[in-house]
């Protein structure tokens, strides 16, 4: 048997990758389905959820790659041609369907690599070529967007596929013909073969890509390219009275999951400050910086990570840093307590400061244990989670001139 096709029959190239296509859409679909609907409350859970989303991801990837592969190989052959030429309107609806097959098979993995791309933590690719993809930022609206898109593409390809299988079947149960066999790996029966060459014609490819179009402006009609993340208690931080006030800055966490590094920046923040650079030992000044917690965007996990097993952010809506600020011999220190999720614990913030006149420039970094706060405690030990928590403070500040 060739390995090319012919005019009558696919070859056993275009056959392997029929079969180990179908055999990976009809595994992911249903993995997809059942990694989405388990919970992730306890480590065990979290595990095991993010192990399904990885095999899912990777083997979405594969199909990708098998689908170019095929694609690619499907424009070097002859397709063979249609049994029954004098039926137009099956003949176009075959091949509409085809290319909505051939398109989806594209755009539902590459969709769903852009929105993992674009978004951080939980349940990463397996394999060494990193998670990120050239000219994807890390943004919410680009993996809310992308998110969407995997979804509406995906209902077109199911769509696409149980019409070609049913097709398929209509073929080989109604009219006995060829059809089916043409793609399996036993011999074809001896009637109906093809009476004329292949004929390839623009018109279902029109008609595939009006059908995309048509279901993305549906997906924008119903709201799938919105951000669905769980709903957070507002908290708006009022104004604070400050001696030096923050002209710029970044509040920074950086967290292990999964043995990856997820970071995530608070959105809403104050700090009142007062601080005399004058003061060559012991205390200088001291701040009170406030979060708000409903403002922290930590890549996929931000709706855990309001929970209550974790920020208990109903609860709990903000973070609030009290310090002295003292002179060391070398530098600075803000030596206080963090107040978060009920607990209080004793921290001591390096400072590395500088100052020129009545302008200063700051950044900090301290680690801290979860733990310590009661934060993921359902999750204790580290093998989906990590311990440790790095924070990161950057900013620039500015006093009235005498």
């Amino acid at each position: 048997m060739s390995a090319a096709n012919s005019i009558h029959a696919y070859g056993n190239v275009a056959k392997s990758l029929h079969w180990l296509t179908a055999l990976l859409i009809l595994t992911l679909i249903p993995l997809g389905m059942y990694a989405n609907g388990l919970p992730y409350d306890t480590s065990e859970e979290l595990t095991r959820k993010a192990w399904l989303f990885s095999m899912h991801k990777t083997l979405g990837l594969t199909l990708f790659f098998v689908a170019v592969v095929r694609i690619l190989w499907a424009l070097r052959q002859v397709k063979p041609a249609p049994l029954h030429p004098e039926r137009k309107l099956e003949h176009w609806l075959a091949e509409t369907v085809h290319w909505l097959l051939y398109g989806s098979l594209l755009l539902v993995p590459l969709s769903g690599w852009v929105h993992h791309a674009a978004t951080t933590g939980f349940a990463p690719i397996w394999w060494p070529f990193g998670q990120s993809l050239p000219f994807v930022p890390k943004s919410d609206t680009v993996a809310s967007v992308f998110a969407g898109l995997h979804v509406v593409f995906e209902r077109v390809l199911v769509v696409s596929l149980l019409l070609h299988i049913a097709g398929a079947l209509k073929h080989h149960v109604v009219d006995k013909d060829n059809t089916l066999r043409r793609m399996l790996f036993t011999p074809l029966s001896a009637s109906n073969a093809p009476t004329s060459g292949p004929h390839r014609a623009s018109l279902p490819v029109v008609t595939a890509v009006t059908i995309w179009a048509v279901a993305v402006g549906l997906g924008g009609m119903i709201g799938v390219y919105d951000s669905h993340a769980a709903q957070t208690p507002e908290v708006t931080l009022e104004e604070v009275a400050t001696d030096w006030l923050v002209t710029e800055g970044a509040v920074t966490i950086e967290v292990t999951q999964f043995g990856g590094q997820v970071q995530g920046n608070f959105a809403d923040w104050t700090a009142a400050i007062t601080f005399d650079p004058d003061v060559a030992q012991g205390l200088a000044g001291d701040v009170t910086a406030t979060m708000s917690i409903p403002s922290l965007k930590l890549g996929s996990v931000t709706d855990q990570a309001m929970g209550p097993d974790f920020f208990d952010v109903e609860t709990h809506p903000t973070a609030v840093f009290t310090a002295e600020i003292v002179t060391v011999p070398d530098g600075y220190e803000a030596r206080g307590a963090l107040s978060l999720k009920g607990q209080s614990v004793p921290l001591t913030f390096p400072l590395d400061l500088t100052i020129l006149g009545n302008d200063a420039e700051l950044e900090a970094r301290v680690s801290l244990n979860r733990l310590d706060f009661g934060i993921g405690a359902n999750m204790p030990d580290e093998s989906s989670l990590a311990f440790g928590v790095d924070v990161f403070v950057k900013l620039k500040a500015s006093r009235p001139q005498d």
